[in-house]
This record gives C-alpha cells, structure tokens and sequence, in this order.
C-alpha cells in the first residue's frame, strides 16, 4: 500500500505471502482467469500529481485513495484525488492506514470516517478501507498486541466504521500476517470484503476462513498514463456493474 514508506513496505511486503478477499455475497470466483475483472488502481501522496482523466481513458475504472493513519495524519492530496477521481469517472474509496498500538480501533475508524471516509450511494464511492498489515514502524511485526488482542482491535474499528457509515469496510491485508498476527481469524470474512496483497501471477492462499477475493493488489510496480513513476496495481473480482453495486450497497 502506498503510504509513508515506501521503501520499507517493499521490504517488508516482497517475502510474505499476501492476499485479499472479499465476501461470498458479493462475488463467487477465484481469480482473473475464472471470469471478469476490472482494473484499478492505489495511491497515496507517493504519486505527486495526478491527471485523473488519463489514469481513466486508460482504463482504470476504481482507485482506493490514501486517507489517513493513525489519528493524526491525513494525506495532503487526498481531498484533490478523492474529488478529481470522482470527476474523471472514477470509482474511489478512501484507505486508513492502521497504527494499533497507538490508539483504539475506534478512535482510528471514526478518524477516518471523518476526515474522507464517509459513504454516499451515488454510484462512485466505495466504503472505505482499513489498511492492517505488518508495522513498518517500531512496535514489532504484530503492533506489540496478542492475537486477542488485534482481533479485539480489528473488530472495534469495523463496528465503529459501520455505526457511522452504515456499511462494512473492506479489509485490506496480507494472508501471512493475518493468519499470524489474529490467530486465523475468520470473523470477518462473512461482510467484509477482502482486499488480497499479493504480488504475484496469481491470488495464492488466501487468510483463514476467506472464501474468495474481491480485490487484489497484484503489483507495487504498475504503469499508468496520467501518473508518473509506479503505481500499485488492483483487480476488482467482477465486472464493472458489481463494482458499482459494492458501491451503491445493492
């Protein structure tokens, strides 16, 4: 995910086995080779300037847009990408970069929820994501907290994030950490989409208890035209109809 470091996060990123998924609901296939896909796209402060009009006559049809982290950090282009994207045709959701050893999962999905997170039904804005994957930051691997102890978190951010957008977000992460850092967890899974971090030809093995993918972030090292230098490329696991449908919530 492009966020604060970019350097460390291929470092960190480039030996785990990552993935994402999303509800059973919401899509029924494995992978970009057992049915459509729709391209997208993330970014963050990390890609300077971009001209969105291009990054959709290229194709693009979705991107997720750096929000926040933390609760005190909001990214500085985040409300021009969050407007332009929309403008260009774009179908945009907001990402929170998770810091759970600093505050509650609560405090964090209400700062996100209030600083560009929120939803509307207006064919264009996804719910948001909530980016929880290894700490590029000091804290430990798993944010210095148990398995209990994240799931705990995890699920304060969620219920929080629902009461005030009335919608589930989706969960961004990798499968090794997942499965180590919650102990396997499966709870989510069964409302959340799940958006899969693998770099890779393939999805992979996805987090316990996930069924199927609904996003996949596949490459750090993408190419497209209105944005200079890498880009984070995506799969959204469906044609561009269910992706609207995730964002209109039918």
């Amino acid at each position: 995910m492009a966020r604060t470091r970019p350097s460390l996060r291929r470092a960190l990123a480039a030996g785990l086995t990552v993935l994402a998924t999303a509800t059973a609901a919401l899509v029924a296939t494995a992978g970009p080779a057992s049915a459509a896909t729709t391209p997208g796209i993330d970014v963050s402060r990390y890609q300077g300037s971009i001209n969105w009009t291009s990054v959709r006559n290229a194709g693009i049809q979705f991107a997720f847009i750096k929000a926040t982290e933390g609760t005190s950090y909001k990214d500085p282009n985040f409300n021009t990408n969050y407007v332009n994207a929309y403008n260009a045709g774009v179908i945009r959701g907001a990402y929170h970069f998770a810091r759970p050893n600093i505050s509650a999962g609560s405090t964090q999905a209400a700062y996100l929820a209030s600083n560009g997170g929120a939803w509307s039904a207006d064919s264009r804005t996804l719910p948001a994501a909530l980016d929880i994957e290894a700490n590029p930051y000091s804290g430990g691997y798993c944010y210095g907290l148990s398995t209990t102890g994240m799931r705990n978190w995890i699920q304060d951010f969620l219920n929080t994030y629902r009461s005030r957008t009335g919608r589930y977000a989706v969960i961004y992460t990798t499968t090794s950490w997942w499965n180590q850092c919650t102990g396997s967890w499966t709870g989510p899974w069964a409302n959340h989409p799940l958006w899969l971090a693998r770099w890779a030809s393939a999805p992979g093995t996805l987090p316990a208890g996930a069924s199927v993918w609904s996003f996949w972030q596949y490459t750090s090292t993408g190419a497209v035209s209105g944005i200079s230098g890498n880009v984070d490329r995506n799969y959204w696991n469906g044609d561009r109809s269910r992706l609207i449908a995730l964002a209109n919530n039918t």
